[in-house]
């Protein structure tokens, strides 16, 4: 079996592959502070609610935004699965997709994963918007190539800093989209502002990135707010929910190909 993990700035999902089918997944808090014995209990803890077995997890990949997690992973992977993990980035994954950035290196691993995952499935232009603590727009060329994107406050940010700079404002919930652009009380009001005003901002980014990639270009949404903006948004296409755990496995298949003595 091969277990994925991704790390982001708030949350860390993982998921467990039998060949090509996802048979449990798991999404927990990024917590920086902790250690490789507490991961390990955590990850204990998902596996005994579950399908998998420890011992079965043969190999290990990994796509970090978080630097403080990389050595934290690193052990626990090394200490309780008997093998160091695989880690995702631009140099790793360079004979897969070329990377045009001016510095590739800069690049976040996961927004590579993604891209990769969705030039397998879709095989065209393609933006790929992922709606996590940062919201990332990254455009794919028809020929398979990275061409860069636009990162934005994620949605959850934008609402924490409202409610924190206007004291008068109470905290909502935005999970639920408004009946209509026109709130008829506070509460109403803000979910608009903030929800269908978050729509506007993606409509307005990726009608600017189809203006210079093409009327073609494919708009897909992934991350865990994804399904929320996709039903008010007028151009995402396609929710792909996987989409991050599905480039994990993709890029853990292309490099086992590559290199069939690689540990695990």
């Amino acid at each position: 079996m091969l277990l994925v993990i991704d790390v982001g700035n708030t949350n860390i999902v993982l998921g467990v592959y039998r060949d090509e089918t996802l048979i449990e997944s798991w999404r927990i808090r990024t917590e920086r502070n902790t250690t490789e014995d507490e991961f390990y209990v955590i990850a204990s803890g998902l596996f005994a609610g579950s399908r998998v077995e420890r011992s079965q997890i043969g190999r290990t990949i990994i796509s970090c935004v978080v630097p403080p997690m990389v050595n934290i992973l690193d052990a626990f992977c090394r200490k309780y699965l008997n093998h160091a993990p695989v880690w995702v980035d631009a140099h790793s994954v360079s004979g897969m997709m070329p990377i045009l950035y001016t510095n590739p290196a800069e690049v976040g691993a996961d927004r590579i994963v993604n891209a990769i995952a969705a030039y397998t499935e879709y095989r065209s232009s393609l933006v790929v918007i992922d709606f996590g603590t940062a919201t990332t727009f990254d455009a794919i060329s028809k020929n398979g190539e990275y061409l860069g994107g636009a990162i934005s406050p994620g949605i959850m940010i934008s609402a924490e800093a409202l409610f924190q700079k206007a004291s008068k404002l109470p905290r909502v919930e935005i999970f639920q989209p408004p009946a209509s652009a026109i709130g008829k009380d506070t509460i109403s009001s803000i979910q608009s502002g903030i929800i269908l005003g978050y729509a506007g901002l993606v409509d307005g980014m990726t009608t600017r990135l189809k203006e210079e990639m093409g009327p073609d270009t494919h708009i897909i949404a992934t991350g865990g707010l994804a399904p929320l903006i996709a039903n008010v948004s007028k151009t995402i296409e396609s929710v792909e929910p996987d989409l991050t755990l599905k480039g994990l496995r993709i890029i853990s298949e292309r490099l086992l190909r590559s290199s069939p003595f690689q540990s695990g």
